[in-house]
């Protein structure tokens, strides 16, 4: 892994880096630390982004003993009054989920300058928000390179959610993991888009069987909800998916070869260990290959079809 490492940060120059620019601490009583979940819309059982979040805070509430409560907006526009009832409730952080929640989390953090946000997804410079942001060209590349060795076509897909730089950023590493194994190998690369992007399983399925009818035999999701589709096209025509942000590997066995995971729940529960140990600190911080932050799965369930020589290669 640490060969791929190097090969990940020369191949992309995408590698993140915290701006150093932190504030001010804040100490934060600890008479029972109160933290609000905003999740993306889509909401609990993506399987995904959201649950990895909800996670996280529940992990903070077990072993840290802060009291939490989360929300569940159907769509964008109940972003902004949500993050305002946690913030006239005086919750201490206030956490705000996904890149669609960017616009909300300032407009309300300057609403409420004495309030505490962090931002999961997007980074943000303001003397009120922490932001936390991940890698996700490294882990992608990694998920991308063992396609590379897996595919029998030469032909692997990608499919995001939106058209967004955040979401294209998944397909990109993947793409260029795949290339750094064979130049030659072709991609496909598309959205769902619509009115719910990444909670539109049938869309997902749609545009994967149409990938699978052009040959491609690997197909990457960075799409939440709607990648559930991706996975049934998998399985009904008997090729590889890849799964993202949580481990997805056990949605369906031996058809999802790998999850390149984005530990959104670890950013979570370390942000809120860190604001009840140390206060309240204003900062972008950044989480990667090299701290853990991304990577994929132990591939439980497809270690065997892989074999030792790839798996080998994969880890130099």
């Amino acid at each position: 892994m640490k060969k791929m490492l190097m090969v990940i940060m020369v191949i992309m120059g995408l590698l993140l880096t915290a701006c150093g620019n932190e504030k001010k601490e804040e100490k934060v009583e600890d008479n029972g630390l109160k933290i609000g979940l905003v999740l993306s819309t889509g909401g609990l059982g993506d399987k995904s982004f959201n649950d990895s979040a909800y996670r996280g805070l529940t992990m903070a509430e077990k072993e840290l003993g802060v009291k939490i409560k989360y929300v569940e907006p159907a769509n964008v526009s109940e972003f902004d009054p949500f993050l305002r009832q946690f913030a006239e409730a005086n919750y201490d952080l206030i956490i705000g989920i996904g890149f669609q929640m960017r616009d909300s989390i300032v407009k309300v953090a300057k609403e409420y300058p004495n309030k505490h946000f962090l931002m999961v997804d997007e980074p943000i410079d303001m003397p009120n928000i922490i932001s936390a942001t991940f890698n996700e060209p490294e882990g992608s590349f990694v998920a991308g390179a063992l396609a590379g060795m897996m595919t029998k076509t030469n032909t692997i897909g990608f499919i995001g959610g939106m058209e967004v730089p955040l979401i294209k950023r998944f397909g990109d590493g993947f793409m260029a993991g795949a290339k750094y194994i064979d130049p030659e190998i072709t991609t496909f690369e598309t959205y769902v888009g619509g009115n719910s992007p990444f909670n539109d399983p049938a869309r997902g399925k749609e545009m994967a069987l149409s990938m699978i009818d052009s040959s491609a035999d690997i197909i990457y999701h960075a799409a939440a909800g709607s990648g559930m589709g991706v996975f049934e096209a998998a399985k009904e025509r008997d090729i590889y998916a890849v799964g993202v942000d949580s481990n997805q590997d056990g949605v369906i066995p031996g058809t999802v070869l790998t999850s390149m995971l984005k530990k959104v729940d670890n950013a979570v529960f370390t942000i809120i260990k860190e604001t009840k140990e140390e206060g309240f600190r204003s900062r972008q911080k950044v989480f990667n290959l090299a701290n853990g932050g991304v990577g994929i799965t132990d591939l439980e369930y497809t270690k065997d079809k892989i074999g030792e020589d790839r798996l080998k290669r994969l880890d130099q």
